[in-house]
């Protein structure tokens, strides 16, 4: 089952992306004038993913590069090295998908400093490092201590942000929770608690939560927790969406997808990993797996994640 888990976060987070991305830039009325009143429901053909799915499969490939045992310093150089090859490749207007720009400035700083402790935007909270940080809750699901590390170093190496960094540690530690079985309204009263989570203006928007969970209006619900560009909003909006959608990972993304305004393909990316990693490969339209770029890639890192995480956690 370790492999279907990781193809179910890999296509259920770019999945997510890809339903989100057309419309990341349009409000509510937008959307609904373009895709008919329900607003954007089917996965776009083609099914493209943003710059959000690209850095999680980069940030995966460098765990994997170096092996989840190696020393922090050892993994984050290698991360460093895909992210620098990733921004490289912005440059091929068919490959570049509006990538941020903390992600790129921070890859820029460490291109030059090689060091990952300090090339992060201090002033930047934006929603780049935990949009792609779903692999390291689940490379590391069975070592907390170890998964907190790495992600919050993958989160530093570009946003050095307080708030940024517990909304990238909640990230993954949501990730770990669905893996486990752990409902969304179980996986929000728990995140919470987390020690690196103890950040007021990060909680400040998480508990924006409970404001909202019991609203008609999703919509408005959503647009009082936040716009999802920040990566406080983005989490929280996204447990939203899981939450009010447990049992539908279709459902789960549409809601995240569909904002009045604001980070759509963000909010549905993540929400999208966090539902497939808890209901299941299975819970993803086949159809919809078969048409997502690069969906073979995609397979193929399941597995070697999959074998990555059997050596050091499972034998």
């Amino acid at each position: 089952m370790s492999r279907q888990h990781a193809e179910a976060i890999l296509f259920g987070l770019a999945i997510g992306d890809a339903l989100g991305y057309p419309v990341e830039f349009l409000d509510l009325p937008a959307i609904k004038s373009t895709y008919g009143p329900r607003g954007i429901t089917e996965l776009p053909e083609p099914a493209l993913f943003s710059d959000d799915t690209q850095m999680a499969l980069a940030l995966a490939e460098g765990i994997l590069d170096a092996g989840l045992d190696a020393n922090l310093d050892a993994i984050m150089e290698a991360v460093g090295e895909r992210f620098i090859s990733w921004s490289h490749r912005q440059s091929d207007p068919s490959y570049s998908r509006a990538p941020g720009n903390t992600c790129m400035a921070g890859i820029a700083n460490y291109e030059k400093t090689r060091n990952w402790r300090t090339s992060g935007l201090v002033q930047s909270k934006g929603c780049g490092s935990v949009m792609r940080v779903a692999p390291v809750g689940y490379l590391y699901q069975f070592d907390l201590e170890r998964m907190i590390a790495v992600a919050e170093a993958s989160g530093i190496i570009t946003h050095a942000h307080p708030a940024a960094i517990a909304a990238t540690n909640v990230g993954a530690y949501a990730i770990k929770l669905a893996l486990e079985g752990t409902p969304p309204d179980g996986i929000i009263a728990q995140v919470q608690h987390l020690p690196p989570a103890q950040n007021d203006e990060f909680l400040r928007v998480l508990h924006r939560i409970g404001h909202a969970l019991g609203w008609t209006n999703t919509a408005d619900a959503l647009y009082h927790i936040g716009t999802g560009w920040t990566g406080d909003e983005a989490i929280t909006m996204a447990l939203y969406c899981a939450a009010q959608r447990p049992e539908s990972y279709a459902d789960t993304i549409r809601l995240g997808a569909n904002l009045k305004a604001g980070d759509s393909d963000s909010v549905a990316c993540i929400a999208g990993g966090i539902q497939a990693a808890r209901l299941g490969l299975d819970a993803i339209p086949s159809e919809w797996r078969a048409r997502i770029e690069d969906a073979d890639y995609l397979r193929d890192l399941a597995a070697r994640m999959a074998d990555e995480r059997r050596r050091v956690y499972e034998n």
